[in-house]
């Protein structure tokens, strides 16, 4: 039984798993630490978690869970800090957008405890303790990423806790979520970033005429490109090597989609187009967005 859960890092992530738990399982007690005081502050105002502790020993002393809501390269150091105060019977988790390079700080930090990384597959462009919301995880998926000896009660009890707050579980092996989780978001987030970055930089649009004339497609890359610049810059360089992979395959594929446009080859453009366009589709019939117009906005303007 998930009884008492230690949340670290009070920013987006934290604080919607505090807030998640208070609507959806108030019979678990909840303590959290952020390692910025002015964070901590705004983190008790709102009261993201019960007890907000200056202390990281003091968030986990009597934690059945601990989840890790730093950027996945402060990992380590977090893990390390609160090592001392760890109970016996701990299970750690996280909710890092790499898994690989996540499980082995972890291991490294603390080789005798109960380590069950997680990723749920949900967020928002923006950051801080203001930006959570109880309602993050609902019906998104949750991928749990255990070693194959993992203590199979703790993953149970961690499935159970992830279901609880609303979202829909996998399993899955960490390798391999770390090739999916870079075609889904790591390599859209480098485009975005890449696209907007380009666009500020033209000699020949001036800034003020991109932000000015931006049509849907590029207001949507700038939603995107305002993610947490931390967090980003540690998923990079933590998931390199998938990263790297799928970004040779979408260079091979861009190349070929320069090719097609320069020799006017319109069937190959118009194939392209209709099997990303019944994606689309699927991504709608599945649950993971909204099929109203301008993606459910109130103001289209």
């Amino acid at each position: 039984m998930i009884q008492r859960v230690a949340v670290i890092g009070l920013g987006l992530l934290g604080g919607s798993v505090g807030l998640a738990i208070r609507e959806h399982a108030p019979g678990i007690h909840t303590s959290g630490f952020d390692r910025d005081p002015d964070v901590r502050a705004r983190a008790k105002d709102r009261g993201l978690v019960h007890a907000v502790c200056d202390r990281i020993e003091d968030a986990v002393a009597n934690a059945d869970l601990v989840i890790l809501c730093v950027p996945v390269g402060a990992m380590e150091a977090a893990a390390r800090a609160m090592a001392p105060a760890l109970p016996d019977h701990a299970i750690i988790s996280d909710v890092g957008s790499s898994k690989q390079s996540v499980a082995e700080a972890l291991l490294a930090a603390l080789p005798n405890h109960t380590i069950i990384p997680a990723h749920p597959v949900a967020g928002t462009e923006q950051s801080g303790p203001e930006a959570g919301f109880a309602s993050l995880f609902t019906n998104r998926w949750c991928i749990i990423t255990p070693a194959k000896d993992a203590d199979q009660q703790a993953v149970e009890a961690l499935s159970a806790f992830w279901t609880q707050l609303g979202a829909r579980v996998e399993i899955m092996d960490a390798e391999h979520h770390d090739l999916v989780l870079a075609v889904t978001s790591h390599i859209p987030h480098l485009i975005a970033f890449t696209i907007v970055g380009t666009a500020s930089d033209l000699e020949d649009v001036t800034r003020s005429e991109v932000i000015k004339y931006s049509a849907g497609g590029f207001r949507d890359f700038t939603r995107i490109a305002a993610s947490d610049p931390v967090m980003w810059r540690d998923v990079f360089l933590s998931n390199k090597s998938a990263v790297l992979e799928m970004l040779g395959r979408f260079s091979e594929d861009l190349t070929a989609l320069q090719r097609a446009i320069r020799s006017g080859d319109g069937d190959t453009l118009h194939d392209l187009f209709s099997r990303t366009r019944a994606i689309r589709r699927q991504v709608i019939e599945e649950g993971q967005d909204d099929d109203r117009p301008d993606f459910g906005r109130e103001d289209h303007s």
